[in-house]
């Protein structure tokens, strides 16, 4: 555990981020190695199937970790405040909640994926595929709401440790149950989804075993029962709920984007699924310091420390645009080889260009998103979570109007352009809640 409330404010940020980012860059290995063997061994058609359930599986992925984050501001800031009666409670509440959580995505996803995806208007040739694996990935979506349960609830008292070793195993099995499910048992894009839902099961229950033998370190000795909280629950689902609303209407916007993507063809698809996977793998340094900055001033709210936090949101802000500029030259320079990595050039050109084109653009929109994060970081940190919300409605405004308008007469190029305007529309706000100061009374604790 890490208490971010005295110490080098530098150190901190950086010690806690970078097992931070080493675990989002393995958790990213699950897509990008499914990606990589299922391009290369099951051929393009089912490369595009996998990739049509992204928006999908991530919607899933923002609703575990809206309800979690919520739960983990209050835990955060309640170690910060040495509450652990309260700091108990919440963790309680937290696991019923989500568990009832699993369940319900669990037979939503059975019930409706089919649907999900005709809506989406993913073709005929690449839909069968879709189904089966995003099936499998809400069936068994047991395992990545554990995992975003536990690691929420280590990172909130500052270890980002354990969520980092968790992963870093579930990766090489992933790997190895990869190989093993698709290649020896010629199971397909099912392969590819037991593989998933293995994995992330291990990383949840990793985290398990060591919040249960640190319980004394999480106050858990002596209590007395293991019921929610009435109050506490209501607590977590009204922090929670703006996080996840967010991120939710986010994700539906991304899908109503992808229905446009969609209507290009299975080369656009595919090109746009490679280059979307290092997308997502590239971001993560800027996620990575923007959570720990997040984590930093719950601790430092707790205890009424604002000068702390403000000087962290500077060297923060620093750390990020440095990062993002050296990405976007990276991006920018080798997009082709990047993308070729999960592409053939000779027999998918128009794939291969379109990955390309979507990196270069969203490489230079990485500077924009690390204003954004810094600040919203801040803001979702002292627990003013309504004022992201509405950030991330502006930034879903955004996307979709000029998405749907540019795409008519840019093609897919419009469709890249609305990233980083969605972006700069989703800064305005969390950079003048900041600087009005209302967000420094949002104490949760």
């Amino acid at each position: 555990m890490k208490d971010m409330t005295k110490g080098s404010i530098i150190g901190a940020i950086i010690s806690f981020s970078i097992p931070m980012l080493i675990s989002s860059i393995f958790q990213q290995l699950y897509s990008l190695v499914d990606t990589y063997i299922v391009s290369r061994y099951l051929g393009p058609d089912a490369l595009a199937g996998v990739g049509a359930t992204g928006l999908l599986t991530f919607l899933m992925l923002c609703i575990t970790l809206g309800m979690g984050a919520g739960g983990g501001l209050i835990i955060a800031q309640c170690y910060g405040s040495k509450n652990y009666e309260k700091l108990r409670s919440t963790i309680i509440s937290m696991s019923y909640i989500m568990l009832l959580l699993a369940a319900v995505m669990s037979f939503v996803g059975f019930v409706y994926s089919r649907k999900f995806l005709v809506f989406l208007k993913v073709p005929n040739n690449v839909l069968d595929y879709s189904v089966t694996y995003i099936r499998i990935i809400f069936v068994f979506s047991i395992g990545t709401v554990l995992y975003n349960l536990t690691s929420s609830i280590l990172r909130s008292v500052g270890d980002s440790k354990t969520p980092l070793y968790a992963l870093i195993a579930a990766s090489f099995i992933n790997i190895g149950l990869d190989l093993f499910f698709i290649l020896k048992l010629n199971m397909g894009v099912a392969g590819a989804a037991y593989a998933t839902v293995i994995s992330q099961f291990v990383s949840g229950l990793i985290c398990l075993v060591i919040i249960i033998r640190k319980r004394a370190d999480l106050s858990f000795n002596g209590v007395g029962s293991l019921l929610p909280d009435a109050h506490t629950l209501l607590l977590i689902i009204r922090t929670s709920l703006p996080s996840t609303f967010q991120s939710s209407l986010i994700t539906l916007g991304g899908i109503s984007v992808q229905r446009l993507i969609n209507s290009f063809g299975s080369d656009v698809m595919a090109g746009y699924v490679a280059a979307s996977k290092v997308d997502s793998l590239a971001i993560q340094v800027i996620l990575s310091v923007g959570n720990a900055l997040c984590v930093f001033t719950g601790q430092n709210i707790g205890i009424g420390n604002l000068e702390r936090i403000e000087k962290a949101l500077k060297k923060s802000r620093i750390i990020m645009f440095f990062s993002a500029v050296v990405i976007a030259i990276c991006a920018y320079t080798f997009r082709f080889c990047i993308v070729g990595i999960f592409l053939d050039a000779d027999a998918n050109p128009l794939a291969l260009n379109t990955g390309a084109q979507y990196l270069s653009i969203v490489g230079v929109a990485y500077l924009i998103c690390a204003i954004m994060q810094s600040y919203q970081n801040v803001i979702k940190g002292a627990g003013d979570v309504n004022t992201c919300m509405v950030a991330g409605l502006t930034e879903l405004a955004g996307k979709i109007i000029f998405a749907y308008a540019a795409s008519p007469f840019l093609g897919p190029l419009g469709i890249w352009i609305s990233t980083p305007f969605s972006w700069a529309c989703g800064c305005v706000i969390p950079v003048v809640r900041y600087y009005s100061g209302k967000w420094k009374f949002k104490t949760l604790a």
